[in-house]
C-alpha cells in the first residue's frame, strides 16, 4: 500500500491494482497535464494537474464503495476506472479537446484503446481485470459506471473541491464526506437517500457558480479559443491528431513554437499577450444557425469576418459555446419515500438554468489593434444584434456563407 499527501483529501491510500497503475506512463503523463488548462491566465495559483485530480477520484471512489459495501473484484475494477478516468485527455485537457475529436473521434472518456495496451494494459489483466470492462465504466456505463460518470459522479465532487481550493473561490464548496454517505442504489440507479434534497443542490449550485467565476472567465476563454486555433493549424499542417492526443501541455506549446504558422500565438501566449474581446454577445442576440453551427461552419465564418475586417485569418478567432446545460439537475433523490429528479424538486433549479442563459456569450477576439475592425465585421458578418440593433443581410450574411460553404464540399 502507498500513501500519498494530497492537498484536498490529505492523506490517500493507493492499493491494489490502482498501485500498480499509478507509475504506468500512461497515468504519470497526468502529472503533466493542467487540469484547468487556460484558467491559470486568471488565477495564477491554479496549476494543478490531472494526475493529483485522479488520485482523488479514486480515493471518494474508494469510500463510496467502502460505504456501499462493493468489494472484491468489483470494486477493483471501480477503482481502477476512478484512477484512470481521465488518461483520455490531451494537452490542456478540455481545450482541444474538440480538436482530438473532429479529427480521432475520441473524447476524453472513450479510452478503451488506451486502456487495452501497454503497461496499463498489462497492470489491469495482472490482476484479472478486463480493460474493455474498466474502459465501460470510465465511460459511464452501468451500474457502478455511474459512480465514476454520472449525475452524482465522485469526479464532480473532487474536481469542485480542488478547483475551487486552487483558484482560491469560495464557491465550489460541497460536502463530500456526507454526499458519499448518503449514496444509494435504488433499482440499479445511483441516488441519494433521503433527506438530501439540500446536499443536491449543493452540487448544483457549486458548478453553476464555478462557471462564470473560473471555468468560463471571458480571459481564460480568450486563451483557450486562441490554443484551439492554434491546435487546429499544426494538425491542418500535418500533426498526426493522435499524437496530440498523448501530448502533455508543455508538448504542445513546444510545438506552436516551432511551427512558423503558430510561432505568433505560442509567443502571445507565453507572454500573456491575449487577443482582447471585439464582441460579447447574449445569447437572444446570436442567430439560431450561429448557435447551432458546426466547427466547420464556425471556422468559414472566421475567415469570412477576417475578409470582412481585411485582417488576416490568424487574428480573428470566433468562439462559441455550447448551450447551457445542467446535467446536475437530474441528479435523483429520495423524496417520501419516492425516487424524484432534482429538476422536478428544486425551485433553484429553473433559476439557475435562467442564469446560465443569461450568462451565456458568443465571443469574437482580436489583437488590440483590430479590434474595432474585426467587431464591426462580425456584427455584420454573423447578423449579430448587438444594443437592439440587428443586422441582416441576404447572401453576404452568415446563412450565405455557410450554405456556400456546405456546398463547395471538403
Amino acid at each position: 500500500m502507498l500513501t500519498v499527501k494530497d492537498s484536498v483529501h490529505d492523506h490517500v491510500e493507493v492499493s491494489g491494482v490502482a498501485a500498480g497503475l499509478l507509475d504506468t506512463p500512461t497515468v504519470q503523463r497526468l502529472r503533466r497535464v493542467r487540469q484547468l488548462g487556460t484558467v491559470s491566465y486568471v488565477y495564477p495559483s491554479a496549476n494543478h494537474t490531472r494526475f493529483e485530480h485522479s488520485l482523488g477520484v479514486y480515493h471518494l471512489a474508494s469510500r463510496a464503495l467502502d460505504s456501499l459495501g462493493v468489494a472484491g473484484a468489483r470494486a477493483e475494477r471501480v477503482e481502477a476506472a476512478a484512477l484512470l478516468h481521465d488518461v483520455g485527455h490531451g494537452p490542456y485537457s478540455h481545450n482541444v479537446e474538440d480538436v482530438i475529436h473532429r479529427t480521432t473521434g475520441h473524447y476524453h472518456d472513450d479510452v478503451a484503446d488506451l486502456l487495452a495496451e501497454g503497461e496499463v494494459g498489462e497492470t489491469l489483466r495482472d490482476h484479472g481485470l478486463d480493460p474493455a470492462r474498466v474502459a465501460r465504466l470510465v465511460d459511464g456505463q452501468g451500474k457502478y459506471g455511474q459512480l465514476v460518470s454520472g449525475e452524482l459522479d465522485v469526479d464532480r465532487m473532487d474536481y469542485l473541491v480542488r478547483d475551487a481550493h486552487h483558484t482560491g473561490v469560495p464557491y465550489g464548496t460541497i460536502d463530500p464526506g456526507r454526499l458519499i454517505r448518503e449514496l444509494r442504489y435504488v433499482d440499479g440507479e445511483l441516488v441519494l437517500a433521503e433527506g438530501n434534497v439540500q446536499s443536491a443542490e449543493s452540487l448544483l449550485l457549486a458548478r453553476a457558480l464555478m462557471n462564470p467565476t473560473v471555468y468560463s472567465h471571458h480571459a481564460a476563454r480568450v486563451a483557450k479559443a486562441m490554443l484551439r486555433q492554434a491546435a487546429e493549424r499544426l494538425v491542418d499542417d500535418g500533426l498526426d491528431p493522435a499524437g496530440l492526443r498523448r501530448m502533455d501541455d508543455a508538448e504542445l506549446r513546444v510545438r506552436l513554437r516551432e511551427h512558423e504558422a503558430t510561432a505568433e500565438t505560442a509567443r502571445r501566449l507565453d507572454e500573456r499577450r491575449l487577443f482582447k474581446r471585439a464582441v460579447w454577445a447574449e445569447m437572444d442576440g446570436v442567430p439560431e444557425a450561429v448557435r447551432d453551427a458546426d466547427a466547420g461552419r464556425l471556422r468559414a465564418a472566421e475567415r469570412a469576418v477576417a475578409d470582412r475586417a481585411g485582417v488576416a485569418p490568424e487574428r480573428v478567432v470566433l468562439d462559441v459555446p455550447p448551450a447551457p446545460s445542467m446535467r446536475e439537475s437530474r441528479t435523483r433523490v429520495v423524496v417520501n419515500g419516492e425516487t424524484r429528479r432534482l429538476d422536478r424538486q428544486s425551485p433553484l433549479v429553473d433559476a439557475l438554468r435562467a442564469a446560465g442563459r443569461e450568462q451565456w456569450r458568443l465571443g469574437v477576439y482580436a489583437p488590440a489593434d483590430s479590434t474595432d475592425a474585426v467587431g464591426a465585421a462580425a456584427v455584420r458578418e454573423l447578423g449579430l444584434d448587438i444594443d437592439g440593433a440587428l443586422v441582416r443581410e441576404t447572401r453576404t450574411g452568415l446563412q450565405g456563407r455557410l450554405d456556400d460553404f456546405e456546398s463547395a464540399g471538403p
